[in-house]
């Protein structure tokens, strides 16, 4: 089972240089992906200011009912604060790492921040 980072949908969403290689991963791995509700919060956030709702919207209506969306128990907030401070991980990169390892998934990311992560396992595409 695979935690899907914020870069990769946005990749393909945006168009960016590693859209195929995210796309194939995701293609391969559909019955196995997971995404937070940070990730989808943030893919909103970044769509609407480059004036691509209609992109968010097919997003939501193609992708979102294949995957699982995930939040984080509040009682679990803590660890996020906790992470930060052990790992010097920014607010999002935390909250990702705090899902993966509360689900005991996989995070899927471009991000190089990940590579100080090391009780889970990271796929760097």
């Amino acid at each position: 089972m695979f935690l899907i980072d914020t870069n990769v949908f946005l990749e393909i969403l945006l168009g960016q240089n590693k859209k195929e290689n995210c796309k194939s991963f995701l293609n391969k791995n559909i019955a196995h992906l997971n995404i937070t509700d940070f990730s989808l919060h943030s893919i909103g956030v970044i769509l609407f200011r480059y004036g691509k709702e209609e992109i968010f919207q097919k997003f939501i209506e193609d992708i979102m009912p294949n995957i699982r969306l995930l939040s984080l128990p509040i009682e679990q907030y803590g660890e996020v604060v906790k992470i930060r401070k052990n790992m010097n991980l920014d607010f999002d990169d935390a909250y990702q790492y705090s899902i993966a390892k509360y689900y005991g998934l996989k995070v899927v990311t471009m991000d190089k921040d990940f590579e100080r992560i090391n009780d889970v396992e990271i796929v760097f595409l």
